[in-house]
């Protein structure tokens, strides 16, 4: 990525702004698309290194504007489309907003991409879109069953990106991180959950244990994106990443409490957001396609990923308000 000019949408969240600290120290030619608050606050790229965060140009807009994001994306050779709501408990409360970022703002970056002549598109997808799979390992051949607002919209959004390389051949890979963990991550997710509360209380109370799911470390995540940027001859391509482990909520759980060294009473809470048709039972992905295809593997196992992430949630507490964790 040295030298690149690159554009990360969603640079304010938790997986871009660990991507536009990744590409800016690597060398790149940072843009980090962030929307405007009236605080001017850039999210997680707060969190950079003030020496990283310097070689970062910050372009403050709303992914619906269209002609916001036309300038953001002018003069890129590779764009990083990671910006999106992504809390699925609040997809079914206003799944209308859901619609307007994830997919009517993922139009706005294909058709600025398309208008700009960018040389690459890696577009985040989700591996929500695959929804409780009838097979697994879950390959990128697999149905594709949203149970959620937020999921769907992952799927439309897909789908627009697919098509604009098979009508217009813009140079687009959907990329499809499974569980990504780490610092800065949403305190809504269900590691933070665990990690918040074994921190501060006696008991940690979740929506559900018995769910599992494919986790990985987010410098993995942040390695895959960039792998898929790199590669060639995989334009109009879905690629799973994933770490091809399967683990369930209880077992992480009850991984933190060990590693924090203490007794922890783990419990299910009544009260959902999430609807129980709605949930997604089983997440494990077939990572034959990024390996064979990008030449790109996971690095950090679940164990030195929870030591890493309690480390830094242990000193970053005060970023997070409490919440009520039922989701």
């Amino acid at each position: 990525m040295t030298g690149k000019r690159v554009l990360v949408t969603g640079a304010g969240g938790f997986i871009g702004s660990h991507l536009a600290e990744t590409l800016a120290t690597a060398g790149a030619h940072v843009r980090a698309f962030v929307r405007y608050t009236s605080r001017n606050d850039y999210g997680w790229l707060e969190w950079v290194p003030d020496e990283v965060l310097e070689s970062i140009e910050v372009f403050r807009g709303d992914l619906v504007n269209p002609d916001a994001v036309s300038d953001a994306v002018s003069g890129s050779d590779i764009v990083f489309h990671l910006g999106a709501i992504v809390p699925i408990p609040y997809s079914y409360r206003h799944p209308r907003e859901f619609v307007d970022t994830n997919v009517t703002g993922t139009l706005n970056v294909l058709e600025a991409a398309r208008r700009h002549d960018v040389a690459r598109i890696v577009h985040t997808s989700s591996s929500e879109v695959y929804g409780t799979p009838q097979t697994t390992p879950i390959a990128e051949t697999h149905r594709l069953h949203p149970q959620s607002p937020y999921a769907a919209t992952k799927v439309a959004a897909d789908q627009l990106g697919l098509s604009y390389h098979a009508a217009f051949g813009v140079p687009i890979v959907v990329a499809r991180p499974f569980n990504t963990f780490g610092p800065r991550q949403s305190a809504r997710a269900v590691i933070p959950t665990i990690v918040t509360q074994a921190l501060t209380r006696p008991q940690v109370v979740l929506g559900t244990t018995s769910t599992t799911r494919d986790f990985m470390y987010v410098s993995d995540t942040v390695s895959g994106l960039i792998a898929a940027a790199a590669a060639g001859g995989v334009e109009g391509s879905v690629i799973n990443l994933g770490t091809g482990n399967e683990t369930s909520v209880q077992s992480v759980a009850l991984l933190v409490a060990e590693l924090l060294g203490r007794e922890i009473a783990i419990t299910s809470s009544e009260e959902r957001e999430r609807p129980s048709t709605s949930e997604v039972e089983r997440l494990l992905a077939d990572v034959r396609e990024a390996r064979e295809r990008l030449g790109w593997e996971p690095l950090v196992g679940l164990r030195e990923g929870l030591e890493r992430t309690i480390e830094w949630f242990s000193s970053a507490l005060h970023a997070y308000k409490p919440l009520v964790y039922n989701v």
